[in-house]
């Protein structure tokens, strides 16, 4: 019986991840979902939020901007649209992107695409929540 899992988080312009790990949790669109060693297969629709994962007794964690989770083999596949690894993030650069969605927000609904305004505040603010841990 495995004891690990091969994490591989992937965006379109890069490997961010590739290790073994003893468990991964992930936001799911139907709520944080976990996998540990020999999952079942199973494929999932991620929302922006935070991944976590523990690898040699450590949690740590990864911002990721939506996409998709496969489980098969003992290897989870993370395909993001972005994501980051807590330690890379620029937290001023997050900062500000904060501001900006939240000024965006505040202007006049009908001069903005409130959507894409909320989802960058949500992007902002997931990332500097995952700098902090």
């Amino acid at each position: 019986m495995e004891k690990s899992l091969q994490l591989e988080i992937v965006t379109p312009d890069k490997v961010v991840l590739s290790e073994a790990v003893d468990y991964v949790g992930a936001p799911g669109f139907e709520g944080e979902f976990g996998i540990l060693p020999n999952h079942i297969p199973f494929l999932a629709a991620l929302r922006i939020g935070v991944l976590h994962y523990k690898a040699a007794g450590k949690t740590r964690e990864v911002f990721v901007s939506g996409g998709f989770a496969e489980i098969s083999d003992n290897k989870v596949s993370i395909l993001a649209e972005s994501a980051e690894r807590a330690e890379d993030i620029d937290v001023e650069r997050a900062r500000k992107a904060k501001e900006r969605a939240e000024a965006r927000i505040a202007q006049e609904r009908e001069k903005i695409d409130y959507a894409r305004a909320q989802a960058a505040l949500q992007r902002a603010l997931q990332r500097i929540s995952a700098s902090r841990k």
